[in-house]
């Protein structure tokens, strides 16, 4: 396929602009994609920011979903115009870290996550699936663009920080931070048998949208100590699991805090624009002899991951579309940017579409 496309590109640390590129070929084991509705993430900002080194000129975006467009000479099982959806993490599933079974380290640390951070992303008209027959997912006929479209990063890293944190029925869980990953994780909690599920945050909008997926109580970081509260919610015995989702030195002391003797801090959050190393609070780790469990995790990917997050929302237990509290056009994607970036208007997802 000839021709141009338009594409939402970080010219510049700090600076972006819709720019025309050319229209890519896929590989033998690719195929194209034609944009229909994309998300924009926080780690766009932190791109945008200098936070992870990319070149200038690279596309940004990892939250896309589309239609077939065309595909790569060994890429068999799908056909053109088919709705497809793809994670953000884009594994080879071939080397040692896929075999191991930790896909989104492919080839090395991180290396899974390529949509940005070593390829153009896939906030443009078109964009290349790599490894296509293990990373294309089709999207089930009864499920909206704009729900599929939130497996690709937000339930599938947010679930997974519900999965990391080794929830056992009845346990309770804190989050720290409801933005959408939060939000995420939150909903894997409740899947997953949480009996009581703390949520950590002081933005109203947020609260109401924790409460809606699974949230038994609020704690409000604004309001006093949130180690002090959430140990006085729990008897003065503490979490059995924590969720660290906002990435900030802070929370992630304050999730090892108040765990108890034998829980896991999962950690989801990006560290990136924190570059001081983290502080482990002696007491908080029992000297370390406190049998506290640090997890860490990228968002999984690879089409069967994606296939479960859809049978979620397909039989109605997950409905992430409460997320997404703005719309805009392709064309105005630069002021949905400019909101995520400030966190205007309440914002918690925008919606692109094409």
């Amino acid at each position: 396929m000839s021709g141009t496309m338009k594409t939402f590109t970080m010219l510049d640390i700090g600076k972006t602009s819709i720019i025309e590129k050319p229209i890519p070929t896929p590989g033998a084991n690719e195929a194209l994609v034609k944009t229909t509705a994309s998300l924009i993430c926080t780690s766009d900002v932190h791109t945008v920011k200098g936070a992870l080194p990319v070149e200038n000129g690279r596309t940004l975006g990892h939250e896309s979903v589309g239609v077939i467009a065309a595909l790569g000479s060994e890429v068999t099982g799908f056909t053109e115009g088919q709705r497809v959806a793809v994670n953000a993490v884009t594994p080879c599933f071939e080397c040692s870290y896929c075999q191991r079974g930790f896909t989104s380290q492919c080839g090395g640390l991180l290396g899974g996550y390529k949509y940005t951070a070593q390829v153009d992303g896939n906030m443009a008209e078109y964009f290349l699936v790599p490894a296509a027959r293990a990373n294309l997912a089709p999207i089930p006929d009864d499920l909206a663009d704009e729900a599929a479209v939130y497996a690709c990063d937000m339930l599938s890293t947010g679930i997974m920080g519900a999965e990391h944190a080794q929830i056992s029925i009845g346990d309770t869980v804190v989050v720290f931070a409801q933005g959408a990953v939060g939000l995420c994780a939150t909903i894997g909690a409740k899947l997953l048998g949480a009996g009581r599920i703390i949520a950590v945050e002081s933005i109203p909008e947020r609260i109401e949208l924790s409460r809606r997926y699974g949230a038994d109580d609020i704690v409000d970081f604004t309001k006093g100590d949130p180690v002090e509260q959430i140990m006085d919610l729990t008897g003065g015995v503490g979490a059995d699991g924590a969720i660290e989702a906002l990435g900030f030195p802070q929370t992630f002391e304050a999730a090892l805090a108040c765990l108890k003797a034998g829980g896991t801090l999962s950690n989801i959050g990006y560290h990136g624009e924190n570059p001081a190393p983290l502080q482990l609070d002696l007491p908080a780790f029992g000297l370390g002899m406190g049998d506290k469990t640090i997890r860490t995790g990228l968002c999984p990917g690879g089409s069967e991951r994606m296939r479960r997050l859809f049978t979620l929302m397909s039989t109605g237990k997950v409905d992430p579309t409460a997320m997404t509290t703005h719309r805009f056009a392709f064309a105005d994607v630069e002021r949905a940017f400019e909101m995520m970036a400030n966190k205007e208007d309440h914002i918690v997802k925008p919606l692109i579409t094409y």
